[in-house]
């Protein structure tokens, strides 16, 4: 469809693309997490969903969803530890786990990780051999628990090439998850995984390098 043709002979189709990625933690979380993949199923929209290996261990089946569904998976440690102020043989045992987990699952290799509260002891970087994933936008949705609170924080600072943060264990977060879906997408926004969003911006992606937007390292 032309992009400036009329709807219903009203709306407008916006001209211009906008891209964002949505990213969700802590799961995968049965009825919140499968709830959440039919919603963005049904808007075509992508998302990147960093697993915490306990829970992914849980729910294999919804692991593997994820990935069939064209979503990216991250790892977010194998039991959502602090990275900041932990050893080297610490950090590696969580990643590892995790990453073996992931592995078995999905084949593949060189699962995207998240660090807890997007933090990492400075000078371990160099143990982390895949690209980090930090955020642009945080709702705090895990402390409002409240869907319409969570909506306006992320519509107020949301801007093309954000990486909003977002956790798929609350009902409450995947109500305002697709609310925002629905909202920007009839803006002009287009829902796309963390490593397509570098991609369209020309990013290589780098091994330790912690990645905050779509335009490059933070």
């Amino acid at each position: 469809m032309p992009a400036d043709r009329a709807v219903d002979g009203t709306a407008q189709i916006p001209a211009e693309t906008h891209y964002v990625a949505l990213t969700f933690d802590d799961g995968p979380r049965q009825g919140t997490t499968d709830r959440l993949l039919d919603g963005l199923k049904e808007r075509g929209a992508s998302a990147t969903f960093f697993l915490v290996g306990e829970q992914a261990e849980r729910y294999p089946e919804l692991v593997k969803r994820i990935q069939a569904e064209g979503h990216q998976v991250g790892n977010h440690t194998w039991s959502h530890v602090r990275l900041e102020g932990a050893s080297a043989a610490v950090i590696q045992e969580e990643v590892g786990k995790n990453d073996e987990l992931l592995e078995t699952l999905l084949g593949g290799s060189g699962y995207w990780l998240r660090p807890p509260y997007g933090l990492i002891t400075p000078g371990t970087e160099t143990l982390i051999q895949v690209p980090m994933v930090k955020w642009s936008v945080d709702p705090r949705d895990w402390e409002s628990k409240n869907t319409e609170k969570v909506v306006r924080a992320i519509l107020k600072d949301v801007k093309p090439n954000s990486i909003i943060l977002l956790h798929d264990i609350y009902g409450t977060s995947v109500d305002a998850a697709l609310k925002v879906v629905d909202t920007l997408e009839a803006q002009g926004y287009c829902f796309v995984t963390v490593e397509e969003l570098l991609r369209l911006n020309g990013v290589t992606p780098e091994a330790g390098k912690l990645y905050r937007t779509g335009t490059g390292p933070t």
